[in-house]
C-alpha cells in the first residue's frame, strides 16, 4: 500500500467532509463517505507503516482537516449564497380591534388551553388561565397578550 495512495485517502476524506459541512449540511454521502476516506487512510497508515507513522498522518489529517475548514469559513466563499437581510418589521395582530380586560365573550373551539373566542363581534385567539373551557361557555378577558387574550369561564348564577 502506497504512502501516496493513503494520504489521497485523506485529502479525497478532507474534500467530502468540507462538501458536507458548507454544501449539504446534516448526515450526507459525502459526510459518510469522507469520514470513511479519512478513517481508512488513517487505518492503512496504522497497518502498513506502523505507530509512529500512523500517529504522525493521523495528526496530519485533523490538523489539514481543521486548516481546510477554517480557511473555508474566513474566505467567505459562500457569503454569496447566504441570505443576509434582516426582518425589522412587527405584527400587530390586535390592531383595530378594540378588546380589553373585562370584555366578556363566548367560546368558540375548545380552550385546552389555546383556542377561538369571540369577543366584541371578533373572532380571536384565546388562551384559558387555569382549565380547559367547552366551546359555546361564557368567558370574560383578564388579560390581553400580545398575541392572544387570556381569559376565565364565567361562573353561572343559579
Amino acid at each position: 500500500m502506497g504512502l501516496a495512495f493513503i494520504i489521497g485517502l485523506i485529502v479525497l476524506g478532507v474534500f467530502f467532509m468540507v462538501i458536507e459541512i458548507y454544501l449539504i449540511p446534516g448526515i450526507s454521502v459525502a459526510g459518510i463517505a469522507g469520514t470513511a476516506c479519512l478513517i481508512g487512510g488513517i487505518v492503512l497508515a496504522y497497518m502498513y507503516y506502523g505507530t509512529v507513522t500512523g500517529t504522525l498522518i493521523l495528526g496530519g489529517a485533523g490538523l489539514l482537516l481543521a486548516i481546510v475548514l477554517y480557511a473555508f469559513y474566513k474566505s467567505k466563499a459562500f457569503d454569496k449564497m447566504a441570505l443576509k437581510t434582516d426582518i425589522h418589521s412587527t405584527t400587530e395582530p390586535f390592531r383595530g380591534l378594540s378588546v380589553s380586560v373585562g370584555d366578556k365573550g363566548l367560546t368558540v373551539s375548545r380552550l385546552g388551553p389555546i383556542g377561538k373566542v369571540l369577543i366584541n363581534g371578533v373572532t380571536i385567539e384565546g388562551r384559558a388561565e387555569n382549565e380547559l373551557i367547552d366551546a359555546n361557555t361564557p368567558v370574560e378577558v383578564i388579560e390581553v397578550g400580545t398575541y392572544n387574550v387570556v381569559v376565565r369561564k364565567i361562573e353561572q348564577q343559579a
